[in-house]
């Protein structure tokens, strides 16, 4: 047992959080914690370095990431049992939140060895936190699929969820990513978390089609990425509007599909692919001369 209640204890993995851009947002305890641990378990051994120098620490460090969690987790965990304290980090904010460090833990639990977080900043609660979406209730999705194909299903499968939805997304596929929300969730407000803490960070809160707009007149998009997008509507915005007659109205005068099932799902609060979808099972039911 430890000395005192707040020293490390032997055998024990810390999952620590990092700041996600700024160096001061880092808590007492986890410089504690990172100082006095036998060793660092990181993703990138320079980007920690980095953070433990600008605060003086001089833990020694080892790598552990998505392409050698198997066989450096074997031994990370032997430190474990040997006696020795690991800290867990990401490059950035909470571990084990889109990135491998949830089978280390996984690993360490099914050993019966403890297990203990340090909690801190994290990028999905902090963008929720400044988007003025509700956050009573959210879903945290992570990262899409990155073929257009996929991603869509992933977001059908989730159009109909209530709660306020959180994505991390790459910012090579962000302007696809928000086209294709916007065509399968229905032009939703969201909320974009460019850069949070860091020298460029950028908030933006609009419709998915103009954060999509903003992004796509630069040359390039960089940074970390999140993406909070308001959950299914609970009702209709125009309510008791029959999707499909709005789709025939505006076809009518002059739209083509596309556009007419993309403003009437707009109209009515609901994905783009599901008008869709009502507008073919009307038009199959009407008799042919």
């Amino acid at each position: 047992m430890p000395d005192r209640p707040d020293a490390i204890a032997p055998g024990t993995l810390y999952v620590v959080a990092t700041p996600l851009g700024n160096l001061e947002d880092l808590t007492l305890r986890a410089l504690r914690v990172l100082r006095e641990v036998s060793l660092v378990a990181c993703e990138d051994t320079r980007r920690t370095g980095t953070l433990l120098r600008a605060h003086g620490i001089a833990t020694a460090t080892t790598s552990y990431f998505e392409h050698n969690e198997r066989w450096k987790g074997d031994r990370i965990l032997d430190a474990l049992r040997e006696g020795r304290s690991v800290a867990l980090v990401s490059d950035a904010g909470t571990p084990g939140i889109s990135d491998p460090g949830y089978r280390l833990v996984r690993d360490a639990r099914a050993s019966s060895l403890p297990v203990v977080p340090v909690p801190g900043a994290s990028a999905a609660v902090a963008a929720l936190s400044v988007s003025g979406l509700p956050t009573d209730r959210f879903l945290f999705v992570g990262f899409l699929p990155a073929r257009a194909a996929a991603r869509r299903r992933a977001l059908e499968e989730i159009a109909a969820e209530r709660p306020t939805l959180v994505f991390y997304e790459s910012p090579l596929r962000v302007v696809d990513a928000l086209a294709d929300m916007a065509e399968v969730l229905g032009d939703r407000e969201a909320f974009l978390c460019r850069e949070a803490t860091k020298v460029h960070e950028e908030y933006a809160r609009g419709r998915l089609s103009a954060l999509g707009a903003r992004l796509a007149e630069r040359e390039a998009v960089r940074g970390e990425i999140v993406l909070v997008v308001e959950g299914a509507p609970e009702r209709p915005v125009e309510s008791g509007a029959d999707p499909v007659a709005l789709y025939q109205t505006l076809a009518a005068e002059g739209r083509t599909r596309r556009e007419a099932v993309k403003e009437a799902a707009r109209r009515v609060g609901l994905p783009a692919r599901e008008v869709y979808r009502l507008v073919q099972e009307a038009e199959a039911a009407v008799p042919r001369e």
